[in-house]
């Protein structure tokens, strides 16, 4: 059997991650959101009454991920940690405020085809004698599900940018 590694593959921003060790669990939420109607009641049964509103995007928790490269003695920052640092930013190089977008893969399994990383928590656990660190630890990685950027959406923005069509430009016609 071959082994894989868990990526998180960019589709738009970002770098490719690919995980140093494998996670050992994956827990998986979804929500349904509704509003009550207090007061309101069916009239066969007498149970409360609730509106159906819509479902929240998915997500993905990831626990316990590991970085070491204290046989190597390179920094575990530089090395490995700083792409998921990067991808709770907001992506300087697209023409709209998001944090970058990735597939959540894992062998076969696409788990996400298209997310982000919502939440990131970790440790550095061991450092060098000079105080580099070298092995770290995301206690708590949350990835979200998200639309895919409608390539309508981009053409818009991009048409819209390029025809200058803005109000220093409508002013200087009138």
């Amino acid at each position: 059997m071959k082994f894989f590694k868990a990526q998180l593959k960019a589709k738009s921003g970002g770098e490719d991650i690919t995980f140093m060790f494998n996670p050992k669990e994956l827990s998986f939420s979804s929500t349904v959101q509704t509003t009550d109607n207090p007061g309101a009641r069916s009239t066969r049964s007498g149970s409360p009454r609730v509106s159906f509103n819509n479902l929240s995007p998915r997500q993905i928790m990831i626990k316990e991920i590991w970085f070491d490269t204290y046989e190597t003695g390179k920094d575990v920052i530089k090395e490995h940690m700083k792409l998921f640092i990067n991808s709770v930013k907001f992506d300087k190089k697209e023409s709209f405020q998001r944090p970058p977008i990735y597939s959540f893969i894992w062998g076969g399994n696409i788990y996400f085809e298209y997310c982000f990383i919502e939440q990131l928590s970790y440790r550095l656990t061991k450092f060098l004698p000079n105080g580099q660190p070298v092995r770290a630890v995301i206690d708590s990685l949350v990835l979200k599900e998200t639309e895919k950027l409608s390539d309508d959406a981009a053409g818009l923005r991009s048409s819209q940018e390029d025809s200058g069509d803005n109000r220093q430009n409508r002013n200087k016609g009138g």
